[in-house]
């Protein structure tokens, strides 16, 4: 008797503990309008696209474990997806956004809810338009709270502040693709990078709307850095305060300082800054990391720290003190980003997978089209040829007539073949002189299956087609353990030895060393298709990309739910 009393105790705590839980999570119910507005940057109105006419659009603050019911309501000219970038959406693609790949696109006048839940996530996200450019300008931060009660596993900021890092052309972003995708040629770099919409200080016509953040002396703020950039890796700082990562890709880091970070297009970066400098003015900066022998947009955009208590000049001219200038890599400085991502490791033992199932390695680069007219105007790349670029040579190509996901969950034939490469076709020197005859990629559209709940490691080397570059390759519906990465050729008899298997970071972004290779593992637990791709947009469209298709398990807790009825049609 005594023994059934402890097990009914048992059972009520349990109960009251997951009512509890039940009773914290919250549903959040928004609208999220697609629309033009005009936007005045670098002297200049565009009828930019933006959301509930913001930009960037609206920071979405939820918690762990709570629910939301987003509704997209297209009043553009254009079609449109909207991608939550980093959230699983365990057993649920249909809410993760990549146009033709897990939906259709939401049609100008039409509607679609993205419904989804935060399972067992934390930290700092993003969502973004995922179809075509849309996305300079349609993106936002989405902030995950523990749930109530759980604490973080550093000290408690004052106050958060997201930075959202991005790039504007002075022109209509949509104009700038159609070009590139017309001549064939790369398109045309940035006019400015931007600090939460603004281009800052060192540009024309912009000065006044620079942004500011004001701080109290002695406080500590956690700023929640997301590169929202369409093409580039950037360089981070502020002005002689050091900065302590503790998050990257909303996974937990162990803590350590360093006074700048490196944010590739996709990645986000939580760290803790304290105000302990001179009561002044203090310049926040981003500028270009670029790995590779390519044109980019070299300025530099800035936001202003300002101490409540700066003083300001007596006498004549009186006004603010200028701001204090940080100090930025070189833009080519491959040694600086190389070394503050090395130092990255999850926060405790991570749950690595040992013993893997599926063994992939997948070559990952720019290529050429050669042109039977080489003169056309539409071949402007190099030698009259035009752009194109694969994963183990083959150059994804976005089917039209459905999405991958959907056709794949109708058994419907001719959308995608099954038959992607787990290594390259061709073996060859893939960071020295590749001959000629291996630039040309393959157009396709393919998948590759997994079993569910296989062990998988993918090896992504870089090649030097065209150049060697830093290539920030994300996996949609997933996190996944970087344990190792170098510089020229991976050696599978020997850098394997070399493995961090204790504590490697969590990401679901990750850049390729330029001429180098990166090692990551996951386990295919979330069905569905996933989306694989280089988050640098001209790579995207040039074929940088290819679809995990991965498998039921058993029973309705390992499969793939049913598709929501108001899901687009193409």
């Amino acid at each position: 008797m005594e023994t059934l009393r402890r097990f009914s105790f048992v059972v009520s705590i349990a109960l009251l503990a997951y009512f509890a839980f039940l009773a914290s999570a919250e549903h959040h119910v928004r609208e999220f309008v697609i629309q033009p507005r005009p936007v005045k940057r670098l002297c200049r109105t565009h009828q930019t696209i933006t959301v509930n006419g913001q930009f960037p659009g609206p920071t979405l603050e939820v918690r762990n474990g709570d629910s939301l019911a987003i509704t997209v309501i297209n009043r553009a000219r254009y079609n449109i997806t909207i991608h939550w970038h980093g959230i699983r959406q365990l057993r649920n693609p249909w809410a993760d956004g990549p146009e033709y790949i897990t939906q259709c696109p939401i049609r100008p006048g039409q509607s679609y809810t993205y419904r989804f839940k935060i399972e067992d996530q934390e930290g700092t996200l993003w969502w973004h338009a995922h179809s075509r450019w849309l996305r300079a300008t349609v993106y936002g931060a989405l902030v995950i709270y523990p749930r109530l009660g759980s604490p973080y596993p550093f000290s408690m900021p004052k106050r958060d502040i997201p930075i959202l890092l991005g790039e504007w052309w002075d022109r209509n972003p949509m104009d700038v693709l159609r070009q590139a995708q017309f001549t064939g040629a790369a398109a045309n770099v940035s006019d400015a990078y931007t600090i939460n919409g603004q281009p800052g200080d060192l540009y024309r016509c912009s000065r006044a709307e620079t942004v500011r953040f004001p701080i109290f002396p002695g406080e500590t703020v956690q700023l929640r850095v997301i590169n929202a950039a369409m093409n580039q890796e950037l360089f981070f700082s502020v002005a002689n305060h050091q900065l302590t990562v503790v998050e990257t890709d909303s996974a937990y880091t162990k803590p350590f300082t360093t006074s700048v970070i490196m944010v590739g297009p996709g990645q986000t970066t939580n760290v803790l800054l304290t105000a302990n400098q001179r009561p002044g003015r203090y310049y926040m900066a981003a500028r270009a990391y670029n790995s590779a022998n390519a044109p980019f947009d070299n300025t530099t955009t800035t936001a202003i720290f300002e101490y409540v208590n700066a003083r300001t000049r007596r006498g004549r001219g009186r006004g603010q003190i200028a701001p204090i200038f940080p100090v930025l890599p070189g833009f080519n400085d491959t040694a600086t980003a190389t070394a503050y991502v090395n130092r990255l490791r999850y926060w405790k033992q991570a749950p690595v997978p040992l013993q893997i199932d599926e063994n992939l390695f997948f070559t990952v680069g720019l290529g050429l089209i050669n042109c039977s007219n080489p003169n056309s105007p539409r071949c402007q790349g190099p030698n009259g040829t035009r752009f194109a670029a694969s994963i183990n040579n083959q150059s994804f190509v976005l089917p039209r007539s459905n999405s991958v996901m959907q056709a794949y969950y109708q058994g419907m034939p001719g959308i995608i073949t099954t038959d992607f490469p787990p290594v390259p076709p061709v073996q060859f020197d893939y960071t020295g002189n590749v001959s000629r005859g291996l630039w040309q990629p393959v157009k396709g559209t393919k998948a590759y299956k997994l079993k569910y709940n296989a062990n998988v490691q993918i090896v992504l080397q870089d090649t030097s087609i065209v150049t060697p570059e830093n290539h920030p390759m994300h996996l949609h519906g997933y996190q996944f353990y970087v344990v190792g990465s170098g510089f020229g050729n991976f050696n599978p008899r020997t850098d394997p030895a070399r493995f961090n298997l204790y504590d490697p970071p969590e990401k679901n972004t990750i850049g390729t060393p330029p001429g180098g290779w990166v090692a990551i593992r996951f386990v295919a637990d979330n069905p569905g298709a996933w989306f694989m791709h280089c988050h640098i947009d001209s790579h995207l469209g040039w074929g940088l990309a290819m679809v995990f298709l991965v498998e039921n398990g058993r029973g309705l807790l390992q499969s793939v739910q049913a598709p929501p009825l108001d899901l687009p049609r193409c």
